[in-house]
């Protein structure tokens, strides 16, 4: 080795331009404090303060929430998440990797200074971590919620400074980190929008400028008053039944006589009546989410009033498929799924409850009483073999999942059952956990899935429960489920190109 060769060079080097940067930041942070930012002082301290614990930011996704759409939901969810995430990054590797001291406070006036300093390290700022991670996840999901909450983030963001609690530098790392946080879990767990719009034949169908034609029936037990109103206030032509539950398919069959859409609104159930009322009539359906779940309309597109009218107005609409059953001298369809075993009983409990407790607490209730009942499983012949399961799962259409996200069908028009079973064994509650964690695997030790046009189980034992859209019956010995192929005219918006 050459005795000319300086191996201090290059650390000298990457001294001098750190040196350099944290001089520049100290210049910045110390220009900051000496200007006068009108209308500041009563406000960016307490703003600094409510961020505290990401109170703030829990206050603000809440307030979404409760606005009532879907999308605005799921934005509130998504910014809480990413908060959580870029807490975790900031609390577990920022600030114990780069121990670095507080600003002195020296040139920041004393209003402006917080009555309760920080005592933990400076770099990275969490409360700019957090109010950049919460704006960034409320973006992704909601652009238009996004650039409200944009405002109020840079303002926590810039407080930090303003307080003299960080350099410039400080809440810049934060920003980053935070944004990086919402976009790794938007990785983990993809938004509505990054699924694309669901590729689906299009199909003729009346345009109602201004909803002439359109006959709603409203179910009033699934507390659609607001949603209802909205749609008319959109299209003051449309005329509007709303009635009980007991009365929910007279009314719809009066309706079918008089339309030239069917529109309904209401839960899952509400909507298979109109559809196999629809169907019979030859009338295109409108659907406006009413229910707790609505996974029929929100795997078409239409979220809300706004989506629908849209798509009313234009004259959008596309052919989905419908799903049929029969076993014995029942019949009947179904848009979504089809279950035996397990999932019949649960919304069966679940019914029970739900008037008095509300349908998610419901739900939960029914699972947990349902998984520690003893029982014995179901068994059915499927493909010629006897079979113990635990359930029997079948949807219109073939159910897709990305990352850890929720299942959802990007084709409602594709011609296939999507049928998944877990098999029947010890410890239920385990296997169909499972099974909900692997997803759509073609084999399991617990579970099993494949997509078909048609199956048919045989030797099911009398009085075994069979669930269908939220709906509940009893199965006799023999059952067949296939397709009506694109049998059914529904409205949706079609993005503009």
């Amino acid at each position: 080795m050459s005795p000319d060769v300086d191996l201090t060079t290059p650390l000298s080097a990457r001294h001098r331009l750190r040196e350099k940067l944290l001089a520049l930041d100290s210049r910045l942070f110390e220009f900051a404090a000496e200007r006068h930012w009108p209308a500041a002082g009563p406000v960016l301290p307490r703003l600094s303060r409510s961020a505290n614990h990401g109170v703030l930011w829990f206050a603000t996704a809440a307030a979404i929430a409760v606005s009532g759409t879907p999308r605005a939901r799921r934005a509130a969810a998504r910014g809480a998440a990413s908060l959580a995430l870029a807490s975790l990054a900031v609390n577990t590797l920022g600030k114990r990797s780069v121990r670095r001291p507080r600003p002195v406070l020296d040139p920041v006036p004393l209003v402006r200074r917080l009555k309760r300093q920080p005592i933990t390290t400076s770099f990275p700022s969490g409360h700019a971590a957090s109010a950049a991670a919460f704006a960034t996840g409320v973006a992704l999901e909601s652009p238009g919620w996004g650039a409200a909450v944009a405002p109020l983030a840079l303002s926590v963001v810039m407080s930090r400074v303003y307080t003299g609690v960080h350099f410039p530098s400080d809440v810049l790392a934060g920003a980053v980190l935070g944004m990086g946080a919402a976009y790794a879990g938007r990785a983990l767990v993809p938004t509505r929008a990054q699924l694309g719009p669901p590729a689906r034949p299009r199909a003729t169908a009346p345009v109602l400028p201004d909803g002439e034609g359109l006959v709603l029936v409203a179910n009033t037990a699934a507390g659609t008053a607001e949603r209802v109103r909205a749609l008319v206030s959109q299209l003051p032509a449309a005329q509007l039944v709303e009635c009980e539950p007991g009365v929910v398919a007279a009314e719809l069959e009066k309706a079918a006589t008089r339309a030239q859409v069917l529109g309904v609104c209401g839960g899952d159930g509400t909507v298979n009546t109109a559809a196999e009322v629809a169907l019979r009539h030859g009338l295109p359906l409108a659907v406006l989410p009413g229910g707790t779940l609505n996974h029929f309309a929100y795997d078409l597109g239409v979220e809300g009033s706004r989506d629908l009218a849209e798509a009313l107005t234009r004259g959008e609409a596309v052919h989905v498929d419908v799903g049929r059953f029969t076993s014995g001298e029942r019949r009947g369809i179904f848009l979504n799924t089809l279950s035996l075993g397990v999932y019949p009983e649960l919304v069966q409990v679940r019914e029970q409850w739900s008037d008095r407790i509300g349908g998610w607490p419901a739900g939960v209730l029914a699972a947990l009483r349902v998984l520690r009942a003893d029982r014995h499983p179901l068994h059915t012949e499927l493909r010629g073999r006897r079979h113990p399961l635990w359930l029997l799962f079948a949807g219109n259409g073939t159910y897709h999942r990305m990352g850890l996200a929720a299942g959802r069908r990007l084709d409602l028009a594709d011609g296939r059952l999507d049928v998944r079973v877990v098999h029947g064994g010890r410890w239920p509650a385990l296997r169909l956990l499972a099974a909900a964690v692997a997803g759509p695997l073609t084999r399991s030790p617990v579970h099993a899935a494949v997509q078909v046009p048609r199956i048919r189980l045989d030797g099911v034992a009398p009085g075994t429960l069979l669930a269908y859209d939220g709906e509940v019956a009893e199965a006799a010995d023999e059952v067949t489920v296939d397709k009506l192929p694109q049998a059914l005219v529904v409205y949706r918006p079609i993005p503009q190109n």
